[in-house]
């Protein structure tokens, strides 16, 4: 079974609307990681004038290659994700190897088939 790393990286008051929307999309699981914190193309300078970076999460979302595309378009849209400055960035990685999903992959397969 082929797989793609779906990396989602939003502003933390989205993480539950992009999680509930990869599950619809047809992902069966994520990792969040809370509290990342990055950079843009401009800093955002308090009144202090010291750089301000807000909280964002970055969820990993591990999905069958069939399914990507799917969950890929459920997380843009709950994430509010367009080309603008500011809103976040979705992308996708091809997997090449995986280690420890046997059980998952006969899951997924009997519970969740591909229509």
């Amino acid at each position: 079974m082929d797989f793609k790393l779906l990396m989602v990286f939003v502003d933390q008051d989205r993480t539950e609307a992009v999680l509930k929307a990869a599950r619809e999309g047809g992902a069966t699981g994520a990792t969040i990681i809370n509290n990342a914190q990055g950079q843009g193309l401009k800093p955002h300078l308090t009144f202090f004038g010291l750089e301000f970076m807000a909280s964002r999460s970055v969820i990993l979302i591990l999905a069958e290659a069939r399914r990507s595309e799917s969950v890929l378009k459920a997380v843009t849209a709950a994430g509010k994700l367009d080309e603008t400055l500011d809103t976040g960035i979705a992308l996708e990685l091809e997997v090449s190897k995986t280690v420890g999903l046997t059980e998952h992959i006969k899951a997924l397969s009997e519970k969740h088939p591909i229509k």
